[in-house]
């Protein structure tokens, strides 16, 4: 098997570049991956096997929302499993990389994965405030309950589409001329995207014990997610519209 060490060497120069990445994702979730990739590299894990890690995790943490009553200690560990799960996520792509690159079911699975993990946390938070509407401070029955019932089937449909059209958007753009130079980051735009980046609101989670501050920061969360889709879908029917046919 091959050194931690050797691989983290190595996928060092295997790094996407961080244009249009949030900090918490270029500074904190990459870097992490990158120590998971190099471990995955030394067992001989392979990439789809690193893809259903993360799926483990970020679902496991999702169920725990669902089915256990909410507490300080579940939202520890529910981070915790998210983080880990994102951070999963993003080793395997560093680890197909590393071994010379991925391959269609590969990338298939991986987007499969993070869209049935998006659409199971939402639904998961949904079906916790129904379980537990006293816990939440939410007045059980009524037009008050009903209402917030509505945020986490909203918040899904911001987070899904904002995905999935983000996804369409890359495949329909011209590809950059290969040997072309990489775009430089922005600093201005990473810092922008950090209400949206998955990692930070995972953080959330680590509220569950506050009950009804779970449910402001998560519904303020949303409504964030709301406005940038808005933006995103502006600006990526802009940028498509001057794709020449």
């Amino acid at each position: 098997m091959a050194s931690v060490g050797t691989a983290l060497r190595e996928l060092r120069g295997a790094q996407k570049s961080a244009k249009g990445v949030s900090l918490y994702s270029r500074f904190v979730n990459r870097p992490a991956g990158r120590y998971l990739a190099a471990g995955s590299y030394a067992l001989g894990l392979t990439p789809n096997q690193v893809t259903l890690v993360s799926a483990a995790f970020s679902l496991a943490a999702a169920a725990a929302v669902a089915l256990a009553a909410p507490s300080w200690g579940l939202g520890i560990a529910v981070w915790a499993a998210l983080a880990l799960g994102f951070a999963f996520d993003s080793a395997d792509g560093q680890l197909a990389r590393l071994r010379g690159g991925g391959s269609a079911a590969g990338e298939w699975l991986d987007h499969v994965v993070d869209c049935a993990k998006l659409t199971a946390l939402h639904s998961c938070v949904l079906i916790a405030f129904y379980r537990f509407p006293a816990a939440y401070g939410i007045g059980e029955g009524g037009t008050e309950a009903d209402g917030w019932l509505l945020v986490p089937l909203g918040f899904q449909l911001a987070a899904v589409v904002t995905y999935f059209g983000g996804l369409l958007t890359e495949k329909l753009k011209p590809k950059a001329a290969p040997g072309s130079a990489a775009a430089a980051p922005s600093t201005v735009r990473a810092v922008a995207l950090l209400p949206v980046d998955y990692g930070v609101f995972c953080v959330v989670f680590l509220l569950l014990g506050g009950g009804e501050l779970f449910r402001w920061a998560y519904a303020g969360f949303g409504v964030v997610a709301a406005l940038f889709l808005a933006a995103f879908l502006a600006k990526w029917f802009r940028e498509l519209s001057a794709v020449p046919r």
